[in-house]
């Protein structure tokens, strides 16, 4: 009775899983994925078992009718195996079927796991270029040698499995003895069935040696991957006649079959072995040391240049173009002039930093939250597409001491709006001034469906839907003043409920029951707001829905929303991966896809493997609103999206289907970049004898502000040398080797109108050090007018933060610009950073300014144009001019210099009140002249700030206060 119970209950977890699987599947109506995959692994796992159970089991089977007809004794006394067939005699059918049972469930199992590797065998599309070694179309290594490998791995577990069963079964049923005087002692019918399973084991490895040849262009044995000299002069012959020798010992096994007597058995095993390590170990070897070590360069040289040629190809960086550039750092000041011109309206707002900022202007309640990194978009200001901070407010958890499951399942169900700032506006209080905002929304984009039930930070599980006649429990979003028609009470919560097409439909008790199987949760099946037009939404993350209809897709880890055609939607960039393209240096894509920014991202969604190829090929979205998923296929020449096509017809648009608002807003994806930077350190090097020396490999500097990992790529507008406009571009920058120089800047068109644009890199001469990032970051740093006004802000209670030092190619130079964040160093829910300074620097010129115009006119000097959409903020005579800046370092040295001796004086103990009343005479006089300098009064009549720190509502608040208290730190009048 508990037998049957525990059975029925294994049955409904198990069926409850595999058709609310279903259900999911056919709600996003991609039902033909879930019956491909399970049909596929259905097949596999039944031939995979029964052909497992038909060898061993079938060999098992003829061990035991083949025994002795005088019984276990002929050999002479009983012994100890007569004793275990005694006791296992009586049970032998039961031990046999369970025994046969475990193994078809490991083996099923095992063979179901490599459904990817069988369709994509079955449905092979040809690559129409051939591999160097061979001359085979590059689909056989792709698709073909790992099902063989798959192939032969099963054949020789299945011909182990059945020699250890064959000679159990022999040695019980008196096939063989093993005697210590006079050593084994077998019937002919045992000797004859084990020389054939042997013979047959021998052959598989004949095969398998045959196999090994192709698998050289695999080879990890010389200087890089892919078969090396050694490979194709010694170790591909080797193979060729081990498989011979391999074939010619079969035979002398199978000829045990008919001549007793083990001297044919032994001399093939010998010969096995002794081929194996002559052949196939000792000659490579000799051939490695002697031939090859000693002129390694130039007998690796054409192997080199074939993993040069097939990596390049293989991660798309075969179009790159390299192109010198002088990189001087200093021109003639009119071409300096002009170009600068356009400089203001780069981007200055830096998505990683300005989650907090978000947070708190556009949380509205405590329950909605942004994700801790924000995205970068583009949106038109005034006409023209510009780089915009963009994020969705998404649904947190119910305030502290409402968490209960209604709350948490049926109330709290989604976000509401979105959220976008232009990269180059800021207020006067250094907050993004933002063009999307607010609920309701308010802003340019227009009418759209703000709601998110669909995003990155969704609850596990919602239940939503209901009679439009009938009772609103959503929480929608929050109203002030009086609750209208759709409000509960007077809290001025507006309630709604989902009228989407999203979700399962659980409108009837065994689909409730289902569900609370799934979940384990009784409330699926008691509570009384489910109705029969309630819809459970679930696998919610854009990442997760997309993996799940989409298996054989690798995912980018950071979707992106934006406003299209009146929605929300989520965009994902997907990859179609290999590890079997030949001669490609295999990596691992998690090693070549993590920097700073990425570690934010937490921990990659899906299995992230080692590859040697991968392709951007298809874009995918999904409704924030009713969660549909659509892929559209991007690079439609990828021989990898062909085969997986051909394995799941129809489920991949044409990209002639994608429609120009939903293009507007595709980008060249950061984890393909970042995979293609890190390849392009050594491969960016295309000669061979050069690639074999090495000194010319770069690496990918580490980040500058953090001093942490390596620094990402940037989003950004700019203008490549030879351009005549600017474009939204993917940049990078790389330094050379145990170097911190520049070396190459590298940028894409990352306006996604092909799909593939050339990669465009800037190598500078190594006979010039121009500075790279983190050098950049050190002049900025060490810069005497920079470190005091940076000590000031740090004094006054607020951190500084740097924001993404953006490397832009200028006036056949490179200019940096990095903006400056404050923010309280209190550990306070409430602290968020605000933008207060810009850093420039081009040559040795350094420019700190309060805005990017300020900043750039104290490097160039003259007149830098501004253009209307980023309005400083800031009064004229607050804008320090070039000829004083000797006058401000003095008195800002003077200042820092009076506020050290006024900590110093209260640390004393006990405290020094004379120093200190005579460091706040010298700090007050020093705050008088910056206060002339800047055109400003004196601080006897207008304080400087105590804090540089933000107030409460966002705007800059100063002190009024004429000296510092005790632990307050003075610092200019922060703006924007």
């Amino acid at each position: 009775m508990l037998i049957a119970v525990v059975a029925i209950v294994v049955l409904l977890l198990v069926f409850s899983g595999i058709y609310t699987d279903y259900l999911w599947y056919d709600s996003v109506n991609f039902s033909s994925v879930f019956s491909t995959m399970l049909l596929t692994q259905v097949v596999l796992f039944v031939v995979g078992a029964a052909l497992m159970i038909a060898i061993v089991g079938g060999n098992m089977v003829l061990a035991h009718r083949t025994r002795p007809m005088f019984g276990p004794g002929m050999f002479g006394a009983p012994q100890g195996a007569d004793r275990y067939r005694v006791a296992l005699d009586p049970h032998r059918r039961l031990v046999f079927l369970v025994g046969l049972g475990v193994l078809a469930l490991f083996t099923g199992s095992s063979t179901a796991g490599q459904w990817k590797t069988w369709l994509q065998f079955v449905n092979r599309t040809p690559f129409n270029e051939k591999d160097a070694q061979f001359g085979l179309d590059l689909s056989f290594f792709v698709f073909t040698i790992p099902f063989l490998r798959m192939l032969l791995n099963f054949l020789f577990t299945a011909v182990v499995l059945s020699i250890i069963a064959a000679v159990v079964v022999h040695y019980l049923y008196g096939g063989f003895r093993i005697s210590s005087p006079g050593g084994v002692h077998a019937t002919r019918a045992a000797r004859a069935h084990l020389s054939v399973l042997l013979g047959v084991f021998v052959l598989l490895k004949a095969a398998a040696y045959w196999l090994d040849r192709y698998s050289l262009v695999f080879s990890d044995r010389g200087k890089v991957f892919g078969a090396s000299y050694t490979d194709v002069h010694a170790v591909l012959p080797a193979k060729g006649i081990l498989a011979v020798i391999s074939l010619i010992c079969a035979l002398i096994f199978f000829a045990g079959v008919i001549r007793p007597g083990g001297m044919f058995p032994g001399v093939a095993f010998g010969l096995l072995v002794l081929s194996a390590v002559l052949i196939g170990t000792v000659y490579p070897s000799l051939v490695e040391q002697f031939q090859v070590k000693p002129n390694q360069q130039s007998k690796e040289q054409a192997y080199i240049q074939r993993n040069i040629d097939a990596t390049r190809k293989a991660y798309g960086v075969d179009t790159a173009k390299v192109t010198e550039y002088s990189a001087k750092t200093d021109t003639d000041a009119s071409v300096l002039q002009t170009e600068a011109s356009a400089i203001p309206g780069m981007r200055l707002l830096d998505p990683s930093l300005l989650s907090p900022t978000f947070q708190q202007k556009q949380q509205i309640k405590g329950y909605y939250q942004f994700p801790e990194q924000l995205d970068i978009d583009r949106y038109p200001v005034d006409g023209k597409p510009r780089d915009t901070v963009v994020a969705v407010r998404e649904i947190g958890r119910p305030p502290d001491g409402q968490r209960n499951w209604i709350n948490d399942h049926l109330v709290y169900t989604h976000g509401f709006g979105f959220v976008a700032a232009p990269g180059n506006k800021v207020d006067s209080s250094g907050l993004p001034e933002f063009s999307e905002r607010d609920i309701p929304p308010v802003g340019d984009l227009g009418d759209y469906e703000p709601r998110v039930y669909f995003g990155e930070n969704s609850p596990d599980y919602s239940i939503v839907g209901g009679p439009k006649s009938g009772k609103k429990i959503e929480l929608d979003y929050p109203q002030q003043g009086q609750p209208g028609a759709d409000q509960q009470n007077n809290t001025g919560q507006v309630n709604s409920t989902y009228e989407g097409k999203g979700g399962v439909s659980i409108g009837n008790f065994f689909r409730r029951l289902l569900y609370a199987v799934k979940y384990g949760e009784t409330n699926l099946l008691l509570n009384s707001n489910i109705n029969s037009e309630s819809r459970i939404l679930y696998n919610r993350e854009p990442v997760e829905r997309i993996q799940q209809v989409a298996p054989f897709l690798t995912l980018d880890r950071d979707p992106y929303p934006a406003v299209v055609d009146g929605r929300i939607v989520w965009i994902v960039d997907a990859y179609t991966t290999s590890d079997s393209y030949p001669y490609s240096e295999r990596k691992s894509l998690e090693s070549l896809t993590t920097d700073v920014q990425s570690s934010r991202l937490g921990v990659p969604q899906v299995p992230r493997d080692e590859i040697n190829y991968i392709r951007n090929s298809v874009k995918a979205t999904v409704d924030a609103y009713d969660g549909t998923v659509t892929l559209y296929a991007w690079d439609e020449s990828d021989p990898v999206l062909k085969t997986w096509e051909k394995a799941f017809g129809g489920v991949v648009k044409p990209a002639s289907q994608i429609s120009q608002a939903l293009r507007a807003h595709l980008r060249y994806p950061a984890d393909l970049f970042k995979a293609q930077r890190e390849i392009l350190t050594s491969y960016h090097v295309t000669d061979a004898n050069a690639f074999f020396g090495g000194q010319d490999f770069w690496k990918v500097p580490e980040d500058p502000a953090t001093g942490k990992s390596k620094q990402p790529p940037y989003y950004v507008t700019m203008k490549m040398p030879g351009s005549e406009t600017e474009r939204f571009s993917l940049t990078t920058t790389f330094v050379p080797n145990q170097r911190q120089n520049m070396a190459a800047f590298m940028a894409v068109d990352a306006t996604a109108a092909t799909p593939n644009p050339p990669l465009e890199i800037l190598q500078l001469p190594s006979t010039t050090a121009i500075q790279g990032p983190p050098q950049a970051q050190n002049l900025f740093e060490s810069n005497t007018t920079v470190s005091t006004e940076l000590n000031l802000l740090r004094g006054g209670g607020t951190d500084v933060l740097y924001g993404n030092l953006l490397t832009l190619p200028f006036g056949n130079g490179l200019l940096y610009v990095e903006p400056v964040y404050i923010q309280p160093r209190a550990e306070t829910s409430g602290k968020y950073p605000t933008l207060r300074r810009v850093l420039v620097l081009y040559g040795e010129k350094v420019g700190f300014g309060p805005t990017l115009g300020n900043a750039l006119e104290q490097v160039f000097g003259g007149t830098v144009a501004t253009p209307p959409e980023q309005t400083p903020n800031q009064p004229p005579g607050q804008v320090t001019p070039p000829e004083n800046s000797s006058a401000l370092t003095s008195a800002l040295d003077r200042a820092q210099r009076a506020y050290d001796d006024s900590q110093k004086a209260l640390s004393a103990n006990p405290p020094d009140w004379k120093a200190y009343g005579d460091a706040q005479t010298s700090l007050k006089k020093a705050l008088d002249d910056l206060a002339k300098l800047k055109g400003g009064t004196p601080a006897a009549t207008a304080s400087p700030a105590a804090t540089a720190s933000p107030a409460p509502s966002g705007s800059a608040s100063p002190s009024a206060s004429g000296s510092p208290p005790a632990g307050a730190t003075p610092s200019p009048t922060p703006s924007g």
